[in-house]
């Protein structure tokens, strides 16, 4: 498949997990890939993985709660891989706790990382997006959103990405624009596995639990969340804006 050929993509969150999954599979089917993330040396790693397989790539450190830096980052991706076509807003953190004991410091953390950077970023990618009359956009919600124990940061932050991708569709769908958003259940990412800890539990025990609980019987893997990221961000799903779509193993 070459579904991505002289596309550019930024790729937010990228050093790992489902964002490195996702800037994987963006270049495996032909894009240029911005691998972003708060450590530049990390995104750099990933960015030359993706080169020595024949892609072009570069990675860029930026704190994405900053507009400027957005701003920046999003000028030298545009500078450098010649345009902006995909942007896949990943970035997120957490900061558990229950609410009684939530400090403001974890509340803002979270929703600044994993909302307001979406904003910034969605603002840098739309006005070159508009401009050439295409663009894709993929947000990255959660399950979670639903509502989960110990993270009423997190779940609020990822049912604003909701409404934010749902607003988004309405205003960019003219200038040929899409925003959609995909909520995945459990995957087994370092932030899953700092989740397990949090509960007392190791990733492997938690693992099992969550997959007994889930209806295919194990958990998800990042690749898994690339492919849909994909196929959101390809012209396949070119009638597709405003959607969220679960990837949760059928999970309720």
């Amino acid at each position: 498949m070459n579904r991505f050929a002289d596309r550019v993509a930024i790729v937010t969150g990228a050093a790992q997990g489902i964002g490195a999954a996702t800037a994987r599979r963006l270049a495996a089917e032909g894009a240029a890939v911005a691998v972003v993330d708060l450590d530049a040396e990390r995104s750099r790693l990933v960015a030359d993985e993706l080169t020595a397989t024949g892609a072009r790539a570069i990675g860029l450190g930026c704190d994405v709660t900053d507009a400027d830096a957005v701003e920046a980052m999003t000028e030298q991706v545009v500078a450098d891989l010649g345009g902006l076509h995909i942007l896949v807003n990943n970035a997120g953190i957490t900061r558990d706790n229950l609410l009684f004991k939530m400090t403001a410091a974890e509340w803002h953390a979270v929703l600044n990382t994993n909302l307001t950077s979406m904003f910034h970023c969605c603002q840098a990618a739309q006005k070159r997006m508009v401009a050439a009359r295409y663009g894709r956009i993929v947000n990255l919600s959660s399950r979670s959103a639903l509502g989960n124990r110990g993270q009423v940061n997190y779940a609020a932050a990822k049912a604003g990405v909701q409404g934010l991708t749902a607003t988004l569709a309405i205003e960019l769908g003219p200038y040929n624009v899409t925003v959609n958003a995909v909520a995945p259940g459990y995957v087994a990412t370092a932030m899953t596995a700092a989740t397990a800890v949090r509960v007392g539990s190791n990733p492997e025990e938690h693992q099992k639990m969550v997959a007994e609980l889930t209806p295919l019987r194990r958990v998800g893997q990042p690749t898994e969340i690339a492919s849909v990221v994909a196929f959101l961000a390809s012209d396949d799903a070119s009638y597709v804006s405003g959607q969220t779509l679960y990837v949760n193993g059928g999970a309720r």
